[in-house]
């Protein structure tokens, strides 16, 4: 079973994939728009985003630009067009595979165990409890937390918060990305919570010129540590 987004904005097609992917055993969201689809990408970090390329208030091949800008999601496109031309463009853009409409679900299914299958294997930070980044050190298991030789004394969420962005180091983390996995998919919204989290945690980490943990403007945060 995976963890499937489908974003269209035709909602009969929307349905019939939501109910024939459930049939296979698969969990799904969906989005009709490429706002909400972004979004529920950073929240739910789905296995798999199926992507229609004729969005009402994006281009499909700038979402899935966007989505490769912090995610290495499997990205399936679906489109009406299905010259040569597009599909390379989408391909370039960061999707996995094209599909042409129309399809069977049969085929779809099928594209979905492929891409499954070659995405790449991630490692085990998310099951081991530590995580050691250059001088950073993190015990998941007593909530502790030492840079270099330094004890840090941090609250609960500001351990939650540096722990996801330890498991995520170099890459960009989204304020959704964040609030779903620290606060819920209730607190999606509420991005002043990150801002204010990653002040303090920046005051704990002596990071006043934001090196360690940088600001992505209007997107969120990376953590960036240098090797010991």
């Amino acid at each position: 079973m995976a963890r499937v987004l489908v974003i269209d904005d035709d909602r009969s097609l929307l349905r019939a994939l939501r109910l024939g992917l459930q049939s296979e055993g698969h969990d799904v969201s969906t989005a009709a728009d490429a706002a909400s689809g972004l979004s529920q990408t950073a929240i739910t970090q789905p296995d798999v985003v199926v992507l229609d390329i004729g969005l009402p208030d994006m281009d499909g091949l700038e979402v899935c630009r966007r989505i490769r800008e912090w995610s290495d999601v499997p990205i399936i496109i679906l489109s009406a067009t299905g010259t040569e031309n597009r599909k390379v463009a989408a391909l370039d853009g960061g999707a996995n595979d094209y599909v042409t409409k129309p399809f069977s679900m049969a085929e779809l299914e099928a594209r979905i165990r492929v891409v499954i299958r070659h995405r790449p294997a991630e490692t085990d930070v998310e099951s081991s409890p530590t995580i050691e980044h250059g001088p950073l050190h993190l015990d998941l298991v007593h909530h502790e937390a030492r840079l270099a030789d330094e004890a840090l004394a941090l609250t609960a969420k500001e351990f939650e918060v540096l722990a996801f962005l330890a498991r995520h180091v170099g890459r960009t983390c989204t304020h959704q990305m964040i609030l779903g996995a620290v606060w819920g998919t209730g607190y999606a919204r509420e991005a002043q919570y990150v801002h204010a989290y990653v002040h303090r945690l920046r005051q704990k980490l002596h990071d006043d010129d934001g090196e360690l943990i940088r600001t992505i403007p209007g997107v969120g945060y990376a953590l960036t540590l240098p090797e010991e």
